[in-house]
């Protein structure tokens, strides 16, 4: 009995210290806070009032009242929003790169490396197993990654939407940090996360909303989106946005997270049009239909762009709303059919060019029955 008692001690000790060692970096992935001019500067900003940052159309997010309710619904069918197999992955497209057009290579959610004339971006990577302040719990990868992160090519710059953890991953940016020079665009105060993991100043390129940078010969813009942000349960104490990249030929827009709203039409007759639009089409609710879009408002704000070709993004990676797993991209390709509008649809880790879109519908034979 003693013996067992002392061994069921044990175990606990270790698993007790194996759990404070996995959470010893959560204070660092809380990221940093804004201080001196930085945050001076974000005090000055048309978005700042009142100690927050503000959406130009008012949006309602999740209240703690709520998420009683919305627990129990992504505890119900859970089967439903997962894939059924695994999801095929492409490792080495087959496509080149376009020389002086634009690509792009989707690894999934909305990671994603766009190939501009010759330069390429990266937008929000995020490589770790979690989206998470710890990778002992959160959303987890429905899906491998098609390549590990050491074997991109090397980006000429990277771009963050906005902080929260499925777009902004400290792991991440630490060791595209260490690899590679490239410079991080950024909206205001995510700077001050950046700092905290060590990157140097000179690396960030912090913009509000209609700010502008010239990166790698392409001109980078800041621009709106109707979101929020937070790694705590504090909100908005950094911008969101979405990105408009400009070459001498072609253009190409990123939504980030947003929901629908008339500045995407703004945008496109402002810096449009688009030969290529990254647009987000999952994790929406009827919860928080203000922040997310669903697969149809996602190709009315391609239209109001002015966009060529949709690649859609933040679906199939995660688990971060109720609806069926591959239901964002079948209300997508329904929509897109009824409108015209042109599609590519890789598998992720495959290359799609605005000349040769990827038109296969992969994951028909992964969706769950009930």
């Amino acid at each position: 009995m003693a013996t067992r008692a002392l061994r069921g001690l044990v175990t606990g000790g270790v698993a007790l210290a194996a759990a404070g060692w996995a959470l010893r970096d959560v204070p660092a992935e809380f990221g940093g806070k804004a201080s001196g001019e930085r945050l001076a500067r974000m005090r000055r900003s048309p978005q700042f009032r009142d100690g927050s940052f503000h959406n130009a159309v008012p949006a309602s997010v999740v209240s703690p009242t709520s998420a009683p309710q919305i627990m129990r619904e992504m505890a119900r069918n859970r089967a439903l929003r997962h894939p059924a197999g695994d999801v095929p992955l492409v490792s080495a497209p087959s496509a080149p790169a376009s020389a002086d057009g634009v690509s792009a290579i989707w690894y999934g959610h909305a990671s994603t490396l766009v190939e501009l004339e010759g330069r390429r971006i990266l937008f929000d990577p995020v490589w770790s197993e979690r989206v998470s302040p710890s990778q002992l719990v959160g959303p987890r990868r429905l899906h491998p990654l098609p390549v590990p992160l050491g074997d991109l090519p090397a980006p000429d710059a990277v771009v963050i939407s906005h902080d929260h953890y499925d777009h902004l991953d400290r792991a991440t940016i630490r060791a595209l940090l260490a690899a590679h020079s490239a410079p991080f665009l950024v909206p205001l105060g995510i700077g001050a996360h950046l700092a905290r993991w060590g990157v140097p100043e000179d690396r960030i390129v912090e913009l509000d909303w209609e700010e502008e940078a010239v990166v790698a010969g392409l001109r980078f813009t800041a621009t709106a989106a109707r979101h929020f942000s937070g790694r705590t349960l504090r909100r908005n104490d950094t911008l969101w946005g979405s990105w408009v990249v400009a070459g001498d030929r072609h253009r190409v827009f990123y939504a980030g997270d947003s929901g629908y709203f008339d500045g995407y039409a703004k945008i496109g007759a402002e810096h449009g049009p688009f030969d290529l639009t990254l647009m987000p089409i999952g994790a929406y609710s009827p919860s928080w239909p203000d922040i997310h879009m669903d697969p149809e408002e996602a190709v009315a704000a391609h239209l109001d762009l002015g966009g060529r070709l949709l690649l859609p993004v933040h679906w199939a990676t995660f688990d971060l709303a109720p609806h069926p797993w591959a239901e964002p991209v079948d209300r997508l390709l329904r929509e897109a059919k009824a409108t015209g509008t042109t599609l590519a649809l890789p598998r992720p880790g495959d290359r799609v060019t605005t000349s040769l879109p990827v038109q296969t519908p992969w994951w028909e034979s992964l969706v769950a029955t009930p």
